[in-house]
């Protein structure tokens, strides 16, 4: 169950509370005043008339606060519905725009690979188009890192299968690589510290 329905259930279930408190009361207050003595039953009329009217008046003060924490309580659902749908509608948006920020930080390297491309249609210049590459890798390279995105390390360390998808085994070149990575085919990522993908590794046996 949400922590918002659980609200809803904890506030219906206080004011109901409330209200058959006050109910209890009530029919309590009506029994007595039902249950006359003997020696009320001999007072005067005008005494009898003042015992009814003070009844009566208890009987509108329930009414009343019963009418009071039923109108509280309509108050209280209605807020919680409002809040309901405005968290539902922030939560929306927040899911709409959560690439917005590592979107924007990349237009800057396909603007890059754009001029890269065109100018690889002119020039006959290898060095140039290999140091062009490499900047525009470099800087996409920097970019997601700055967005917390980290290389697995995986080269000679022991095989785990929480971190490595196993391709194939080989013998190990040396008898210590025995059941560490010789070599990775693609690399694993972390994101802000958590695995986003496994790396695919040959396993020296």
């Amino acid at each position: 169950m949400s922590a918002n329905s659980l609200l809803a259930k904890k506030l219906t279930e206080m004011v109901c509370r409330q209200l058959l408190l006050i109910m209890a009361e009530n029919e309590k207050d009506m029994q007595t005043n039902g249950q006359a003595t003997d020696s009320e039953n001999e007072n005067s009329m005008p005494e009898e008339n003042m015992s009814n009217n003070s009844g009566e008046s208890e009987l509108e003060k329930k009414e009343q606060e019963i009418s009071e924490l039923r109108d509280k309580y309509l108050r209280l659902q209605a807020e919680f519905d409002n809040y309901r749908k405005r968290t539902a509608k922030e939560k929306m948006e927040l899911l709409q725009t959560a690439g917005k920020e590592v979107i924007v930080s990349l237009l800057d390297v396909l603007d890059d690979s754009d001029r890269a491309i065109k100018q690889l249609e002119n020039t006959t210049d290898v060095e140039a188009v290999k140091d062009g590459v490499k900047l525009v890798f470099n800087k996409l390279k920097n970019t997601l890192q700055a967005k917390g995105l980290k290389p697995m390390e995986s080269i000679d360390t022991p095989f785990d299968p929480d971190l490595h998808d196993a391709i194939t085994e080989i013998p190990a070149p040396t008898p210590e690589q025995s059941g560490k990575v010789v070599d990775v085919l693609q690399p694993g990522y972390y994101l802000n510290d958590k695995l986003i993908r496994h790396a695919k590794v040959i396993v020296g046996k």
